[in-house]
């Protein structure tokens, strides 16, 4: 039986240097034509996709909270309308005496028909066709500082005596459970780049047993020539690298294309929480490291994989 290209190669040579190009050869692989580049493709940019929205999310949440911890908001729960512009008025001018508040905006009657018409219709107080749905007053205030207890507190036993039909909530607690919605789907997308980075290792653990299998006529000639465990998985970590590498750089350009393209629809949309749910630079790196992480992650694999499997196989 005549022994293969390379391992004739090697003996000719003296098997002095068993690296670089020569050594590769030992292991013919197809890497355009091979199912791991694109499944490295694959899992990086549904990875890229999953980090991304982590992110987003996570930047939604922080910009929110940091715009409302220090907002309230007082209704004037009133059905009488004199009586609501009454408390309303009285309300104003309590508040501006406190030294916690530091701005007083009313709402105004318009504004509050406009944010109702689309769920309750023109029955809304002064709608177009004379029906009445009595709408609070509302009050949008600035703390000082934090909107907690305290300070609800106080801005509460201002109002009691001026305006008894008032009511005071601060804002960052009507978003808590949506906050709390948010939390959880972060932890939903961290979850996925962690099983995605699983399944990359066992997609690469396979393919790396394969080869070994494949190979294992030329792999034990090589340790009869003197091939350690150590060059002959250097040899596999080679070739899975450049795949990865070719599956990362195309995984990479997809997952940013989707991300781009979800990014101007949701940009579109106009609404005040989507505005802070930008990406800044530090979020672009991270995202940017997912492909070399991948190679990492496949290099680290397939060199773990073959070194263990060559210590049970000979």
């Amino acid at each position: 039986m005549s022994k293969p290209p390379a391992i004739k190669r090697a003996v000719a040579r003296g098997f002095a240097t068993f690296g670089g190009k020569r050594a590769a050869d030992l292991v013919p692989q197809a890497r355009l034509a091979g199912p791991m580049p694109w499944v490295i493709a694959i899992m990086v940019a549904l990875t890229v996709i999953a980090a991304a929205g982590g992110l987003t999310l996570s930047n939604l949440v922080s910009e929110a909270r940091t715009e409302l911890a220090n907002g309230a908001t007082v209704q004037i729960v009133e059905a009488n309308p004199a009586e609501r512009d009454r408390q309303s008025a009285a309300a104003e001018a309590a508040l501006a005496l406190l030294p916690d508040v530091t701005s007083i905006r009313r709402v105004p009657e318009q504004e509050m028909q406009d944010l109702l018409e689309p769920w309750l219709g023109a029955g809304i107080e002064g709608g177009a066709d004379g029906a009445t749905v009595p709408v609070p007053a509302l009050i949008d205030i600035r703390l000082r500082n934090t909107a907690d207890d305290a300070s609800l507190a106080r801005v509460v036993s201002a109002l009691g005596p001026v305006a008894p039909a008032a009511r005071v909530d601060a804002q960052s607690s009507w978003l808590a459970p949506v906050f709390g919605a948010i939390a959880a789907l972060q932890w939903l997308a961290l979850a996925l780049v962690v099983l995605l980075a699983l399944i990359s290792a066992a997609a690469v653990y396979l393919a790396a047993r394969s080869a070994l299998g494949s190979n294992r006529g030329t792999i034990e000639v090589v340790h009869l020539l003197g091939g350690t465990d150590s060059q002959i998985a250097r040899i596999f970590q080679r070739s899975i690298g450049f795949d990865a590498v070719l599956g990362g750089a195309v995984g990479l350009a997809i997952g940013l294309g989707v991300v781009l393209v979800l990014g101007a629809q949701f940009s579109a949309l106009g609404s005040g929480m989507t505005q802070g749910a930008g990406l800044g630079w530090l979020d672009w790196l991270a995202i940017a490291l997912v492909p070399l992480v991948a190679v990492g992650i496949a290099m680290l694999t397939a060199r773990v994989t073959v070194l263990t499997a060559l210590r049970g196989m000979l």
